[in-house]
């Protein structure tokens, strides 16, 4: 009975996120909005990973080129350069679709409000430091899981020894390990 409920809450939950998120996403963003979420993307250095998308097509398409004619590869370089700085204008496109998209998840004010924080000293460090804090809590996590991984491991061995163990004669000796059944003749 508690599975099946558990199904129905997670079902009615799915459903009810199923219909709401879709007109929460269909909603006209005004340039006000837009504009606080450039803003906050700007900030974080939400799309600054894409940079380099156009750079490492265009680099992998040269060496696929290249590869296959080596003996154009001067032609291949030019061509491909000059097809990627006409292409380089539609990151604008990327970036529209990302301010719409931060805009339709977080109101005005908590697009202003991300950006003051990571405008202000206390996010700068973060944006900066974080990725540092971050390794290094997952380096501590793993030193903490080894030694209690080794602590559980000789404890429960140590418990499940004391409780298995035969137990001793009067003498405090344990007991001999009995004697080997006979095997029947064949």
């Amino acid at each position: 009975m508690n599975r099946f409920a558990g199904r129905v809450r997670v079902l009615t939950a799915f459903v009810l996120l199923a219909t709401t998120a879709p007109a929460a996403f269909a909603q006209d963003v005004t340039e006000d909005h837009l504009k606080a979420a450039r803003a906050a993307i700007s900030a974080i250095g939400a799309t600054d990973n894409f940079d380099n998308i156009l750079p490492n097509l265009a680099e992998r398409l040269k060496a696929n080129l290249i590869q296959s004619s080596p003996n154009y590869q001067d032609l291949i370089s030019s061509t491909i350069d000059a097809k990627a700085l006409e292409l380089a204008g539609r990151r604008a496109d990327l970036e529209r679709e990302a301010a719409t998209i931060y805009a339709k998840t977080f109101t005005v004010e908590q697009l202003n409000a991300i950006s003051a924080f990571y405008q202000s000293e206390a996010g700068k460090k973060l944006l900066n430091d974080g990725p540092i804090a971050s390794r290094e809590m997952l380096k501590a996590a793993d030193i903490w899981a080894a030694g209690v991984s080794r602590d559980l491991n000789a404890e429960a061995t140590k418990a499940l020894q004391a409780t298995l163990a035969p137990p001793a004669d009067a003498a405090g000796q344990a007991p001999a390990a009995p004697a080997p059944a006979a095997t029947p003749a064949p």
